[in-house]
């Protein structure tokens, strides 16, 4: 890049040959030494000059970043944090920057991805050891020299030595580039760590495997939230490093492993074990060592947009923080039971009743759903009971269509996508037409943010999740849609609108339901020869049009489970599994596993961090690796008639419909712990149908009764 007329002639006695490069920071020249040395020079923009506070930073950090000497880095040569406009030089790397690579040749070749994959871990080893955290890991850092990749600007890292409890900190500081961003660093960044860069790395990984990153999208806010709560997009991702990013790109910072785990992982297979967090001198006199604290950050739209709205503006920029250090219970918590108020417009009880059958957690809510209820809203501190709306709000005499009707379909940003089912008598009284709509509404308030009619007539179709007649996605819903529910629609997510139609295939021979993995949507079709399945076609939908990317057959009764390491889990819905159908996601190669042991009739299984989970109504417990179709233990809840298990990093938890919870050992299986069932749980109708239990850092809810939810702190179990 040519020199301006506005640059200087030499900075700190260095001649400024050439500009390389600005950014938020500030403008990278090319300089040379007196003695000829090439150093890539960075001179800090005016506003900060202008920051005492930034001032005292940059030196502490300068001084921690001069330790930094490994191979894959560009060691610190010079700097002056007092000058007019501080500046910091570095050896000069020739070549190109990873980001530019990418863009010129495409993705790397698997050779060179492992080069670069332990060459970046090496680097954060190097960094991660001097007491720094580099916070702004991405491709236009990662230099591509001759003898292999090199980590370059430390300009906006920190010192680790200099935490949270920091003064200098207190005031927060969104730094880095979102789409290479940790979750921690859009929720809370006084308090990023070390861990924060192992996340980045799984991201620019995944991005010199793809040519994108894991979480893109052409929205930054919408970046910003598949980042924090989204599933990211490997598909394409060699199944050679998949576990290496799967394990460097998990939500919470204490689940990802170190460098020198990851090294481990890529010299000889060794997959890093869940750890527990070292225990504090205080801690070992005082209290027993508990069970590894696991923190999963639900924030609201307001919150989010805030801080991505500063993220994307610059590089680094700061925002509004308490300076508070991070819980891993929601703010204010306390153990609570509680019971959702009848949202029924007659105040009539609606039924003998039963438990939700699905709960999610969004912002500083719990909202469920089931038993004719839309959607009602717990605080997750205390369980206030705020708002609770009917599936139906019509007063009529026609009843109930459905005891179980409700379901949350999906969570976005703060909001969450419900169905309403509007029963209504015509004027001959002989007919009772329904007008089914799908909802987003606020988590926090209940308003209804938009309402979009899916069907109305007598032979539409009920648009639940639990049905297969709705599934949310990346881009909003999709759901199916028309008078006789012979199409499938996308309703965008700000605004519900129709975004495009599709026509299932012929009805009258076979049955076709809505399923998503990994934030995309799919048709699952079941084709019959009279009362027998004959085939299964799965088609994975195109976001942008609702048109095939492709369809691909597959023999007998099947059914989609989920997605992992970039491959689709199909089981038979019927009878003893004793094979599964793992389908790449992006090329749609086939392959079938045997399973090491058949499981039995009747099981549900259900795909959780990378296992595949069968249970049993007897409260039985077996789990299976997705890969191999190993079966790695199996154990016995003592739950029966449990509902979906939801798993953490250490343990798997499953609870029933009278409220008995129960901890397993997801590495061996071992029941861990386990609390009885609650005498306030009531008759309940339909016992195999309940919610799974909802994990928010610490704090597990578990619904149970007659639309009842208790919860507890994980750790006391």
């Amino acid at each position: 890049m040519a020199l301006r007329e506005t640059d200087p002639a030499e900075v700190g006695g260095y001649r400024i040959e050439d500009r390389l490069g600005s950014g938020g920071m500030g403008v990278v020249y090319l300089a040379r030494s007196a003695s000829g040395r090439r150093l890539a020079l960075k001179v800090v923009h005016a506003q900060y000059a202008d920051d005492d506070e930034f001032r005292t930073r940059f030196r502490r950090e300068v001084a921690a970043a001069r330790q930094v000497s490994g191979a894959f880095t560009a060691p610190v040569v010079d700097a002056d944090a007092d000058a007019p406009r501080p500046w910091m030089a570095t050896l000069y790397i020739p070549g190109e920057d990873l980001g530019t690579h990418i863009r010129r040749h495409g993705p790397l070749p698997l050779p060179k991805l492992r080069e670069l994959a332990a060459g970046l871990a090496e680097a954060l080893r190097d960094i991660h050891r001097a007491g720094m955290v580099h916070r702004d890991l991405k491709p236009a850092n990662v230099m591509l020299a001759e003898d292999g990749p090199r980590v370059i600007d430390f300009g906006i890292s920190r010192a680790t030595e200099f935490g949270a409890s920091d003064v200098l900190t207190q005031t927060g500081r969104v730094m880095g580039t979102p789409p290479f961003m940790s979750p921690e660093q859009f929720s809370s960044p006084q308090d990023v760590g070390p861990a924060a860069d192992i996340f980045s790395l799984g991201s620019v990984v995944a991005y010199a495997a793809t040519g994108h990153g894991p979480f893109d999208s052409p929205s930054p806010y919408e970046t910003a939230v598949r980042v924090v709560d989204g599933t990211p997009e490997l598909d394409d991702v060699p199944a050679d490093l998949l576990t290496f990013v799967h394990l460097c790109l998990e939500k919470h910072p204490k689940s990802r492993p170190t460098p020198d785990e990851l090294l481990g992982l890529l010299r000889d297979g060794r997959i890093p074990e869940p750890r527990p967090p070292e225990p504090t001198k205080a801690d070992e006199e005082t209290s027993p060592v508990r069970p590894p604290r696991r923190r999963r950050r639900f924030w609201s739209a307001v919150a989010l947009g805030a801080a991505l709205l500063t993220a994307v503006t610059a590089t680094t920029v700061a925002v509004t923080d308490d300076g508070s250090a991070p819980a891993d219970l929601p703010a204010g918590w306390q153990a609570w039971h509680k019971k959702s108020k009848d949202p029924s417009v007659d105040k009539e009880p609606i039924g003998p009743g039963g438990p939700f059958n699905r709960c999610i957690a969004s912002g500083t809510s719990l909202v469920c759903a089931g038993d004719e209820v839309m959607a009602t809203r717990f605080a997750l501190a205390d369980g206030t009971n705020t708002w609770a709306r009917p599936v139906d709000a019509t007063p009529d005499d026609i009843g109930s269509s459905s005891s179980n009707g409700g379901t949350i379909i999906g969570a976005r940003a703060g909001r969450v996508y419900v169905y309403g089912s509007d029963d209504r008598s015509l004027a001959d009284g002989v007919t009772t037409p329904t007008r089914y709509t799908i909802r987003s509404l606020d988590a926090e308030t209940g308003k209804v943010i938009w309402t979009t009619v899916t069907g109305d007539s007598e032979e539409a179709t009920e648009p639940s999740s639990d049905q297969g007649d709705s599934i949310a996605v990346t881009e909003g819903v999709i759901a199916t849609y028309g008078k006789r529910g012979e199409q499938y629609a996308l309703l965008a997510a700000d605004d519900g609108t129709v975004r495009w139609k599709r026509t299932y295939p012929d009805p009258n021979d076979q049955m076709c339901l809505l399923r998503s993995a990994a934030g995309e949507g799919y048709v699952v079709c079941q084709k019959f020869a009279g009362d027998d399945i004959t085939g299964t076609s799965v088609t994975r939908l195109d976001p942008a049009t609702g048109r095939a990317r492709w369809t691909v057959q597959v023999k007998g009764e099947q059914d989609l489970v989920g997605q992992t390491d970039g491959r689709l889990i199909l089981l038979d819905t019927g009878g003893t599994h004793r094979t599964m159908t793992l389908l790449n996601a992006s090329s749609a190669v086939l392959t079938t596993v045997r399973l090491s042991k058949a499981q039995p009739e009747g099981s549900t299984p259900v795909l959780l961090r990378g296992t595949l989970y069968f249970t049993l109504p007897s409260g039985g417990v077996r789990a299976v690796s997705p890969r191999t179709g190993r079966q790695l233990w199996e154990s016995n809840s003592t739950v029966e008639h449990s509902g979906p298990p939801t798993a953490s990093a250490t343990h798997l938890y499953l609870a029933s419909p009278s409220g008995r919870l129960a901890a397993l050992d997801v590495r061996t299986g071992a029941l861990k712990a386990a609390l009885p069932g609650r005498d306030d749980s009531g008759t309940v109708d339909f016992p195999g149908i309940s919610a799974s239990p909802v994990l928010v850092g610490d704090a597990l809810y578990v619904p149970y009764g007659i639309r009842s939810v208790y919860t507890v702190d994980v750790r006391d179990l």
